[in-house]
């Protein structure tokens, strides 16, 4: 089962809260097999958690991994999980604003529905109660993000993005950023985005440009300044036709018309700075599985 990454292709955030979280408006994206981790259940006689991979590493098999979170929040519901033998492919960098603990959450989540052992209304309410981007990672569609990332609406007709992502392999604290958003005063003029529907990824970019932004993409970069130069090496790609920070940081995409042009740039950025982890993939190309 592919858990793709997740990318915030705009992220408004209203004021703070009394309960301190923040109301979002974002649209989301799912990248390809490219930018993805995978995870693999069987049937065994115990349950257990192996990971494999880039990224993985010892403390990602503790309890508080997503996936073993996932069937524990089952199990706490009465749920009967058969124990399974796991095994997370770990593709995508952690902590790194794409969402990669979230995505294999949700994949435990839908392996559970193909299974029989979850209906989809049960899962939505368990993905629910395990953080804010699990829900939509569960439905692993382009759509938007509301609420407290909650509520999760249609988008309207979209093509395939071709894109690169790129992540510079530094640690951006989500709630550091957020408190400075906040400490910033952010808030302000926020409001839920009407966008018609796009048939070209020029069209697309040019909205998304002119009226869109990430409202967290200021606040990450003062902490992390290490983003604001992998936007601006983003930026001067040829055929670029959109950079900006995903999520909180500190991962970046940036749109191109074609994906020989995102091949092109992927290439030409593992060439020039071999630390930071590249990827070409099409975003809402509709090719997880």
């Amino acid at each position: 089962m592919l858990a793709p990454a997740k990318v915030n292709l705009f992220l408004h955030v209203d004021r703070v809260k009394p309960n301190g979280r923040h109301d979002l408006d974002s649209l989301v994206v799912f990248a390809g097999a490219e930018a993805a981790d995978r995870l693999e259940a069987r049937r065994a006689s115990e349950l257990s958690l192996s990971l494999k991979g880039p990224f993985a590493s010892l403390e990602l098999s503790s309890p508080e991994n997503l996936v073993l979170r996932a069937i524990s929040a089952c199990e706490a519901k009465g749920l009967t999980i058969p124990p399974l033998s796991l095994t997370l492919h770990k593709s995508i960098p952690v902590a790194a604003g794409l969402g990669g603990g979230s995505a294999d959450a949700g994949a435990m989540l839908r392996t559970l529905i193909q299974m029989g052992t979850l209906t989809a209304p049960v899962a939505l309410t368990i993905a629910r109660g395990l953080g804010g981007d699990v829900p939509v990672s569960l439905r692993s569609a382009t759509s938007y993000m509301r609420g407290e990332g909650e509520r999760l609406e249609p988008a309207n007709a979209l093509p395939a993005l071709p894109a690169i992502l790129v992540n510079p392999g530094v640690p951006c604290p989500t709630g550091a950023v957020f408190n400075a958003y906040d400490k910033a005063g952010g808030g302000d003029g926020f409001r839920l985005t009407d966008m018609p529907d796009f048939d070209t990824v020029e069209s697309i970019s040019a909205f998304l440009s002119g009226e869109t932004r990430n409202d967290l993409e200021a606040a990450a970069i003062n902490l992390v300044p290490t983003i604001g130069a992998v936007l601006e090496r983003l930026r001067a790609l040829p055929g670029n036709r959109l950079a900006r920070m995903s999520g909180s940081g500190a991962s970046c995409f940036a749109l191109f018309s074609s994906l020989r042009e995102a091949k092109a740039a992927e290439k030409a950025l593992q060439a020039s700075q071999p630390h930071w982890w590249v990827k070409a993939t099409l975003l809402n190309g509709h090719a997880q599985t």
